[in-house]
């Protein structure tokens, strides 16, 4: 083929600078709306973190690094930090294993699986201010069903969200429940998508059992839904916010005070603006890393 034949003509080259301009006029309302809403602020709470400024004030001074050293300082960020990983540590493989096994027991059954989809999914979907509100009124220690259940067994009762030992491990039974049903759903979707045929291959191949199927092929073949799910997970669980400042508000004794809550009261309640855009850099520094360092491990294990 000519070069002649490979150049590209005065009119195609201007109908794709026309092509190309339409779509940036197209993209300019999404790209100004995500300037206003995600990448301004974010450059504010930069800019903020390395001030003396606290809302209310009317001046300004370049602080450096002093805010972040005494975050670093600080026993509550350390606290903060520990719950929130310990939390996360939980929650996350709690409620990945319950909701691929809800996928793998709706899946076996045909019957009535889309309504069961529905349920399991519906905590994921729901307003967590509103499923936070009905979880304090199971949970009361008096007039809560789950207590009057335990009496009626002849257990012993409790403060679940008032003991400091039992605080954070119900805030942890909530989170596995809120989550399972997102990660049931993207299960359920995975399974549907595995060839029939690898199972049969399998079952040929000696594999019988359901263990065996489940190990040699079911397991593998959602390699790649259980990377997304595991990152959506771990990145909704270390951003838990809403259900601690509804039931608990961090305590008692700060046990389930988490990294979101923190940055809450240091910015909305103390007013120390500073502080809370230095920890919430910290955080998002603690979020990343973390990520980054379970997908450059999982990675290599997922089969695609």
């Amino acid at each position: 083929m000519s070069a002649a034949g490979l150049a590209i003509s005065p009119a195609a080259a201007a109908r794709d600078r026309r092509e190309a301009l339409t779509a940036w006029l197209f993209s300019l309302p999404a790209l100004a709306l995500l300037s206003v809403m995600l990448l301004l602020p974010a450059l504010a709470v930069f800019f903020v973190a390395f001030t003396d400024w606290q809302l209310g004030n009317n001046s300004i001074h370049f602080a450096g690094t002093a805010n972040f050293e005494s975050v670093l300082k600080d026993p509550v960020f350390w606290t903060s930090l520990r719950n929130t990983l310990v939390y996360a540590v939980v929650v996350v493989p709690a409620s990945m294993a319950l909701g691929l096994g809800l996928a793998l027991l709706v899946n076996a059954g045909p019957s009535l699986r889309g309504f069961y989809g529905a349920v399991f999914f519906l905590p994921f979907t729901a307003s967590l201010v509103a499923m936070a509100l009905v979880w304090q009124i199971l949970l009361h220690p008096t007039i809560g069903p789950v207590n009057a259940l335990l009496a009626m067994a002849g257990l012993p009762t409790h403060n679940f969200l008032h003991d400091p030992n039992l605080a954070l491990p119900t805030l942890m039974v909530i989170g596995i429940w809120q989550l399972s049903g997102y990660a049931m759903l993207l299960n359920l979707a995975g399974l549907r998508a595995i060839p029939p045929d690898l199972y049969e291959a399998a079952r040929m191949d000696g594999a019988r059992g359901a263990w065996s199927r489940f190990t040699l092929v079911t397991w593998p073949q959602l390699g790649p839904t259980t990377l997304f799910v595991f990152v959506v997970s771990s990145m909704t669980a270390l951003q838990v916010f809403e259900t601690v400042a509804v039931l608990t508000k961090g305590q008692p004794a700060r046990r389930t005070e988490v990294m979101l809550y923190t940055i809450y009261n240091e910015g909305f309640v103390f007013l120390r603006t500073n502080y809370a855009a230095a920890l919430m850099i910290i955080f998002l520094v603690v979020l990343c890393g973390v990520m980054l360092l379970n997908v450059l491990t999982l990675e290599k294990r997922v089969h695609y």
